[in-house]
Formats: structure tokens, C-alpha cells, sequence
């Protein structure tokens, strides 16, 4: 037995060495690879093994965006933005990142109808520019989910401890001496959090929906009574005390804030992958995105300058900040009651997002990219059930160590660049896209289109290090600015206005209006809040860019080399002779072909 196995690893071993060999020839056909929509939607949908359940409206979508975003955005960011970023101005900075993030949920919106699957970014970008963008775009995506999902968790532990009367934050978390600082804080209320959670969307995706909108209800409600508070016992005097004004730390502070706070607006993307279990995903889906961003673009605002007008922004404790805000003016019974409501609400944007991660990774696996086990859905829950367990132990692991200052730069760059992305693949798919339904008189070639894209970059990242140094390049604002107006009113007159993206759903019926006008802004603030991040988000990045691409090399590309391009035809009988005169036994052995090759092998076998 034991003989058995070593020589079927020895095999194993061998087999994968082979393969090694032939990884340039297998990028060079697979990095490129692109699905259609149809195949997106059918076949690549079929190898989880059961369909996912359509239970979801659209209130149900608002919800689980509003839900979603809510927790992380007001009681996770705001203390520690308005503290040491943006000052007072905090709330301007919201406005700029809802803006952003409100164009780029409607470059999500298209894609999400015409394409209906959980896979959100991960399956647009792969549909449209081949199969690595999408797989760095879904890296990317569960990576911020998770270090995002831990930081939120560690969150609810510090507002519990404030609805139980307890000043210190850390009360209930232990310190390990001999571990390095920022990862000796062991956070166990975090992690049975996130396991309660886990066991609870392992179960059912509707019974979790309609528990996130009874949370949601409550929640909103207790952002009124935070609001109202804030607005009646805070001083407008509270917002220019420090003596520098409304915006302490500048313009640049105002806008490197919004680059901090912009990751909590990834909610609504976990709407996006929810297109699988979504009655009429054309109507309900528009409703759903775009409503929740607007939502809580307002609520932010709002929470965020009655915090500010509570406590000057140099009192602003770095955790949980509106209980200890409360404590300040006296309030100590509201204390309690914004550390209880502050849990609940985390609890709810904890639980949309790690419902948007596992199916992320369900579509992943789907695609071969990753063990196809983590794409299997339960067929009686109708839930992504492995991947749901994998990414809550990862979650678990990095929420009992690590702080929240050393994640959350991280993730911002992640869902930045993600946006980014798939803004790009709104224009490129709308203008120049071989699937799209544009006749060939109204669409732009492929390179023009590559071409007025590269210039948007160009142009994005020139006006963003001008800015940086405005007192030696301040030249650079006007020109890369009109440079960037005129390139993109220039080729919209190139273009005859072009019809709606080909779609596999007969119901499509909503585009975005004024193209390409929404994605080109939605590129420009996205590079241009990615430049306002520290140096060492963008080395920590470049460290997960280099692991995430040497998996994709050495596992990813021949995972699915053989899974899309190798199909087993046929057993074929052929002379098997080892003195080679011909006339030796004969035995069956499969045949393997890959699709470029199928035409040829079909006239083999007819000849055999």
C-alpha cells in the first residue's frame, strides 16, 4: 500500500515537472484566454455542482449594501481619519470617495446585468481582457475582503467593551510578550465572532439576507439617534477650534483621508456577487448598487461632522470613537448604547462581506485558478459552502494578531486598483470589445481603444504627482488636466454613440449613460487617490502582487491549461508495438487534444 502511494506521487511529481516545463508556451495561451458572457453564465456555472438559490429582491440588495458598508466605513475609519488625515474636513472626504465609488458602482451595474454571475470583478475583467486580469483583479478583491473583514472584527471587540462600561478598548483582548508589536494583542471575541458568522452563512443565503435587514433597520435607526445627538449637544465652534480652520491638515490631508476611507465603500461590490441569487437581476440590481451607495454616502457625511462637532478632532480617541466621544460631553449611558449599536452594526457589514468573499472564491475555484473544492455549492443549503469555511479560518487566523493601522492601507490600494480595473473594462467592452453587438462602423479598433485608455493613465498619474509636488510641477495640473478633457472629448466625437453591450440576459434594459465620461472620471479619481498613499502600502502591495503571480505560474496556468485546453475525445486503438515492427499488441489509451487541435484529431479518429 505504502509502495503504491509513493510510486502514484512519484507520478504526481513528474507529471507537474513536465508541465513546468511548458509554462511559457502554456501563459502565452492562457493569459490572454477570454470567456464569452454566455460561457460565464452556463458553463463555467455548472461546475459547482448545484446552482445557487434565487431568493433576493431589491430590498433585500439595499440592505445587504447599506448593511455592508455602514459598519466599516463610520466605526472603523472616521476616528482615526479625522485624528490624524483630514481633521474636521473628515466628512469632505467622504463626499470625494462616495463620489468615486459612486461611479464605479455603475460601471458595476452594467457589467452585473449583462453578466449575472457571483464572480463580481473577477468575472467582468476575465470576459474582457483574459484570464490573468481577472484572476489579479479576484486576488486582489479577496485579499481586501479578508484583511478588511479581520480589521472590522477587531472593531467589534473594542465597541463591545464600550457597551459594557469599559474605558480601555483593549480589556478584553491579551497581551503576548515576545511577539512583535501590532500583532501581541490576541483578539478572541473576534474570532468566535467570525466563526458564528461562518456557521450561520454556511446554512442558508436568504435566512442570513433577512437577518442582515432586521440588523440594517436597527442600525439606521441608531445612526439617526447618533446624528441627532451629535448635532444638538455638539458645537459648530468644535470644527475650527484648533485655530487651522476646517481643513487642519490642509487640502492634501482632505484628499489623502478620502484615499483611507474609500475601502468603506466595498459593500456595494459584495452586492455585485450576490447577481446569482437575484430575482430579475436587470431591475433589481441597479436599485440595489447604486441606491446603497447613495445611502450611505449621506450617512457618512452626517456621522462623520457630528462627530467632529462633538469633540475637537484632537480628542478623537483612535478607537472606538463615537462611545468615547459620548463619554467626553458626559453621556455615559450613550456610550454604552453607541458601543452596542456599533457592534451590531459591524456585525452586519461583517456578515454581507464575508457573504461577497466566499462566492468570489467559489467562481475562482470554478475557473481552475485555485483547488476546484473551494467551488463547490452545498446542493441543499445552495451556499458556497467550502470556500466559505476556508476564508473564515483564514479571517479568524488574522483577526486574533493583527492591528488594524497595519491593514488598512493595504486594502484601500487593493480596492482601488480593482476599480480602476474594471472602469477600464466598462470603456474598453462598450467601444472595442469583439463580443460586444457594436457593428464594426460603430466601434473603435481594439488599439485605439488600448490607446485612449493608456493616454487616460498617462494623464491621471501626471496631474497626480503634480499635485504631489505642486510647488515645482504646479505647471503640471493645467496641462495634464485639459489634456485629459480634450483626449476624452475627442474620442467620444470619434464615436458614433454605441449601442448597449451584448448580453446574455433577454431582460437587459439599463446602460451607463454619458459614456465614456463616468468610467473616465471614475480612472482618474481612482489613480489619482491611489497616489495619496503611503510608501509602504505600496510595498506591502508589491510583496502580495509577487506571491499572488508566482501562484498563478507555478499552480493557476496549468490548473486551468488543463481544464479549459486539454478535453479528453475519445479512447483510440492504435498499434503498440515495443520492437516497432508494427504488428504488436494493441491497447486503448485516451485521447487528448486541445480545442485548437479538435479539428485534427476528429479526422484521425475517423480515419482510425
Amino acid at each position: 500500500m505504502a509502495a503504491a502511494t509513493t510510486t502514484t506521487t512519484t507520478m504526481h511529481f513528474s507529471t507537474y515537472l513536465h508541465s513546468l516545463f511548458r509554462t511559457p508556451n502554456r501563459l502565452k495561451k492562457r493569459m490572454l484566454a477570454r470567456w464569452t458572457p454566455d460561457q460565464e453564465l452556463n458553463k463555467v456555472r455548472l461546475r459547482s455542482g448545484a446552482d445557487m438559490k434565487r431568493k433576493l429582491t431589491w430590498y433585500d440588495l439595499v440592505a445587504l449594501g447599506v448593511g455592508g458598508m455602514l459598519g466599516v466605513g463610520v466605526f472603523v475609519t472616521t476616528g482615526p481619519v479625522a485624528r490624524k488625515t483630514s481633521g474636521p474636513a473628515v466628512f469632505i472626504s467622504y463626499i470625494i470617495a462616495g463620489i468615486s465609488a459612486l461611479l464605479s458602482s455603475l460601471c458595476y451595474t452594467e457589467f452585473s446585468i449583462e453578466i449575472p454571475v457571483a464572480g463580481g470583478a473577477f468575472s467582468y475583467l476575465r470576459v474582457t481582457f483574459g484570464e490573468f486580469v481577472g484572476y489579479f483583479a479576484g486576488a486582489n478583491i479577496l485579499m481586501e475582503y479578508v484583511l478588511s473583514n479581520a480589521a472590522v472584527a477587531r472593531s467589534f471587540t473594542e465597541y463591545l467593551c464600550c457597551a459594557f462600561g469599559r474605558n480601555d478598548p483593549n480589556s478584553w483582548r491579551i497581551q503576548v510578550h515576545g511577539l512583535m508589536k501590532g500583532y501581541n494583542m490576541l483578539d478572541f471575541p473576534s474570532v468566535a465572532l467570525i466563526a458564528v458568522l461562518t456557521l450561520c452563512l454556511c446554512h442558508s443565503t436568504k435566512e442570513s439576507s433577512i437577518l442582515n435587514l432586521i440588523m440594517t433597520v436597527f442600525h439606521v435607526g441608531f445612526f439617526g439617534f447618533i446624528v441627532i445627538a451629535g448635532f444638538q449637544n455638539g458645537s459648530p465652534e468644535n470644527l475650527t477650534k484648533s485655530g487651522a480652520g476646517l481643513a487642519p491638515f490642509g487640502l492634501k490631508g482632505v484628499l489623502d483621508g478620502a484615499a483611507i476611507v474609500y475601502f468603506s465603500y466595498i459593500g456595494y461590490d459584495s452586492v455585485s456577487t450576490m447577481a446569482e441569487e437575484i430575482k430579475n437581476p436587470s431591475k433589481n440590481l441597479p436599485i440595489g448598487i447604486v441606491g446603497s451607495v447613495f445611502i450611505v454616502s449621506a450617512l457618512y457625511c452626517l456621522m462623520a461632522l457630528s462627530l467632529c462637532m462633538l469633540v475637537p478632532y484632537k480628542e478623537i480617541a483612535d478607537g472606538a470613537a463615537y462611545s468615547v466621544a459620548f463619554q467626553k460631553i458626559g453621556w455615559r449611558w450613550a456610550s454604552n448604547v453607541v458601543g452596542a449599536g456599533a457592534s451590531l452594526g459591524i456585525v452586519a457589514s461583517l456578515l454581507v462581506a464575508m457573504l461577497g468573499q466566499a462566492r468570489y472564491l467559489c467562481v475562482i475555484g470554478r475557473a481552475r485558478l485555485v483547488p476546484s473544492w473551494l467551488a463547490k455549492v452545498h446542493p441543499s443549503t445552495g451556499t458556497p459552502l467550502n470556500a466559505t469555511i476556508f476564508l473564515g479560518i483564514c479571517q479568524a487566523s488574522i483577526a486574533l494578531f493583527t492591528e488594524l493601522e497595519i491593514v488598512i492601507e493595504m486594502i484601500s490600494i487593493g480596492t482601488l486598483l480593482v476599480f480602476y480595473l474594471v472602469a477600464n473594462a466598462l470603456i474598453y467592452r462598450r467601444y472595442a470589445s469583439p463580443s460586444s453587438s457594436s457593428s464594426s462602423s460603430s466601434s473603435s479598433s481594439p488599439q485605439g481603444t488600448l490607446l485612449y485608455l493608456f493616454l487616460l493613465l498617462f494623464c491621471s498619474i501626471g496631474f497626480s504627482m503634480s499635485w504631489k509636488n505642486i510647488k515645482k510641477c504646479w505647471w503640471g495640473l493645467p496641462l495634464f488636466g485639459t489634456l485629459l478633457i480634450t483626449i476624452t472629448a475627442l474620442f467620444q466625437l470619434r464615436m458614433r454613440p454605441p449601442p448597449p453591450p451584448a448580453t446574455a440576459a433577454a431582460d437587459y434594459k439599463w446602460a451607463v449613460p454619458f459614456m465614456p465620461w463616468p468610467a473616465a472620471i471614475s480612472i482618474f479619481m481612482n489613480v489619482f487617490l491611489m497616489t495619496t498613499l503611503k510608501k509602504l502600502s505600496f510595498q506591502r502591495f508589491g510583496v502580495w502582487t509577487c506571491l499572488i503571480t508566482l501562484f498563478y505560474v507555478f499552480y493557476g496556468v496549468h490548473s486551468t491549461y488543463r481544464a479549459e485546453e486539454e478535453i479528453t475525445r475519445d479512447e483510440v486503438i492504435f498499434d503498440d508495438d515495443d520492437d516497432g515492427d508494427g504488428d504488436g499488441n494493441l491497447r486503448r489509451i485516451t485521447a487528448i487534444a486541445t480545442e485548437q487541435q479538435q479539428p485534427k484529431l476528429d479526422a484521425v479518429l475517423q480515419l482510425i
